[in-house]
């Protein structure tokens, strides 16, 4: 999202005390913060969501709202392109710079640009032109139209909201899909289904992971020198390069997802046996390779985040889905974040 740079920036020692705390009793973690990016649960401290009414403009009203940075003028460059921009263009809120245009086909006004007089922003700022997507919002690009216009209906209904009631995106999603022609939804829709989804994380398992910060929406990005984060059960999952994602909105750098040792197995019998009645096989929907299938999108190698919050929703009631809510009623979080793994680990 826009402003990054002012996002709420706190070193691996300071954050998530309570999350330490409970890793040495023993307590076992209540929620998936980590999906939502955050390293501790709830407090009465934590900043909420903007409510996000029918009347509400979805850019700002919804919205976490930061400031630009002291250096957002000066010009940066990346690899395999000749176009420069500063951080404040390619973050611009109504029409962000595109660093490598030929990697997807001309792009949609309400992609390119959004609607500034309405407050909606637009696609390409959060999922990226090439519709990658980033582990705090959603991956689009390979999704059917069908089903990417079935999902800006649920957030329009209400039938998709948010577990977490910091995570404030999912309130601005609400608004942009409640102000969309349908001409502009069918045109989104149309565009990212066209691109291919391509490999975007890392899996690595691991005891613990690289000390990290966390953006205004919930990036995680590594801090050089920081002390390293136990996993005690979580998935910790960041930026492969902090400074190209976070400081020039790279679209071609993906995620590195620290997961518990011998997890991607256990979520893998999971994924292909159901656990003795505990939940279905993925593949029965999701197709042999999870890459999708006429009933259910592709899930293999989106972030783990991502894959985590829409699991977790759907446990939880505020992500309406039919199909999916008995899938995971029967499954504690230790179980929903092997599955993850293991998802996280495919290839897409």
């Amino acid at each position: 999202m826009s402003r990054h740079a002012n996002a709420l920036i706190v070193g691996v020692l300071s954050i998530a005390a309570g999350i330490a705390v409970a890793a040495q009793s023993g307590q076992p973690a209540a929620a998936p913060d980590w999906a939502y990016g955050y390293l501790g649960p709830l407090t009465s401290s934590d900043r909420i969501a903007p409510p996000c009414p029918p009347t509400a403009k979805p850019f700002p009203d919804c919205a976490y709202v930061g400031g630009n940075p002291p250096d957002g003028d000066v010009k940066r460059t990346l690899p395999g392109t000749s176009l420069s921009f500063s951080r404040n263009e390619v973050f611009a809120d109504f029409g962000p710079a595109d660093w490598y245009p030929e990697d997807h086909p001309p792009m949609p006004p309400i992609v390119a640009r959004g609607k500034e007089a309405e407050g909606v922003r637009p696609c390409s700022l959060c999922h990226y032109p090439n519709g990658q997507g980033k582990m705090e919002n959603g991956h689009v690009a390979g999704l059917s139209a069908a089903y990417i216009l079935s999902q800006l209906e649920a957030f329009k209904s209400g039938a998709r909201k948010s577990a977490d009631p910091r995570k404030a995106n999912t309130n601005e999603m609400a608004g942009i899909a409640r102000s969309l022609t349908p001409e502009e939804a069918k045109a989104a829709a149309e565009y990212f289904a066209a691109q291919s989804f391509r490999p975007w994380v890392k899996v690595v398992e691991a005891e613990e992971a690289p000390g990290v910060r966390r953006t205004q929406n919930g990036l995680f990005l590594a801090v050089p020198g920081a002390a390293p984060i136990p996993l005690n059960g979580r998935i910790i999952e960041m930026a492969a390069d902090a400074e190209r994602m976070d400081t020039m909105r790279d679209p071609r750098t993906g995620f590195i997802t620290y997961v518990p040792v011998g997890s991607v197995a256990k979520g893998e019998e999971l994924a292909k046996t159901g656990g003795g009645g505990k939940t279905m096989q993925c593949a029965l929907c999701h197709g042999p390779e999870l890459k999708g299938s006429p009933a259910a999108p592709p899930i293999a190698g989106r972030t783990a985040s991502y894959t985590m919050r829409q699991l977790w929703d759907m446990k939880q009631g505020t992500r309406k889905s039919p199909i999916m809510a008995p899938v995971v009623a029967k499954l504690s979080l230790e179980e929903l974040t092997a599955l993850t793994a293991y998802v996280a680990s495919r290839q897409p």
